[in-house]
């Protein structure tokens, strides 16, 4: 004696696969959207960090300072890379006459990587004990807002601060003494600046 059985899914079978599909492709989607954040956010920290080394290499082969000028424009910062003209290093007054030269057109780090800009967290504290918060001013390279650097490698000390979607925040620190850059990833959970 034999028993067929019809092949198929019950209803019951089909509506308890597709709730945890569509439960897994939510976790998913919410893990892989963060990670895209975090990886647009990075990403904008090194470009700008690779920019200012730019700006050095080309002080070096031209023999002429050049500084990265940062703007502030309503509720973002464009920046430019400017050339000294007469010698005197490149001053915000050079540039608005003509005597210091663009030799790179002017950008946004939003256009280039949309959701990000400079800003940061609220209460955001110093990347080291012995300086201060940022506060709200993501630009801190004193008082004209440029990172200047010199034929003999020294440049402007100062920190730019990247934020990102999700509160993402990065801070890229320039050495005077060597013109160099390092960034700095900020974890929110415990609250302090690690390396990136």
């Amino acid at each position: 004696m034999s028993f067929s059985r019809e092949s198929g899914y019950s209803l019951l079978e089909v509506v308890f696969v597709t709730g945890l599909v569509t439960t897994g492709a939510g976790v998913a989607a919410g893990t892989l959207a963060a990670h895209l954040d975090e990886l647009k956010t990075s990403s904008a920290a090194r470009y700008m960090a690779a920019q200012l080394q730019r700006a050095r290499m080309q002080t070096v082969s031209r023999g002429a300072n050049i500084a990265v000028r940062f703007v502030r424009e309503g509720e973002s910062i464009r920046y430019g890379v400017y050339m000294d003209g007469d010698g005197d290093g490149v001053r915000s007054s050079d540039i608005e006459q003509g005597i210091d030269r663009a030799i790179q057109a002017e950008a946004r780090l939003a256009d280039e990587f949309p959701g990000v800009d400079f800003g940061t967290v609220p209460d955001l504290p110093p990347v080291d004990p012995s300086s201060t918060p940022p506060g709200a001013d993501p630009i801190r390279l004193g008082s004209a807002d440029m990172a200047s650097f010199t034929p003999l490698g020294t440049s402007t000390a100062g920190s730019l601060y990247v934020l990102g979607p999700q509160q993402r925040q990065y801070v890229i620190r320039l050495f005077g003494e060597t013109g160099k850059c390092r960034i700095l990833r900020f974890n929110a959970t415990a609250r302090q600046w690690e390396p990136f």
